[in-house]
């Protein structure tokens, strides 16, 4: 299982997911953009950083069965 290339790869696409984010806002600046920012973008961030915290404490795991399974 390659926990550590799925990290990666939600990583980087949620950082790509920001940078638009970022220049949508550019445009799009009323109290609509500001509601979705606090209602899905921020949720999305914070649920990510959780997901990686959890993906890493996985890997570990699996990582101890499989030198224990030797």
């Amino acid at each position: 299982m390659n926990l550590s290339g799925n990290k990666s790869r939600l990583v980087a696409s949620t950082q790509e997911l920001m940078l638009r984010w970022a220049e949508t806002r550019n445009y799009w600046r009323d109290a609509k953009s500001q509601e979705f920012d606090e209602q899905f973008m921020q949720e999305l961030r914070a649920r990510v950083d959780k997901a990686v915290t959890y993906i890493d404490k996985l890997d570990e795991i699996l990582k101890k069965i499989q030198n224990d399974c030797e």
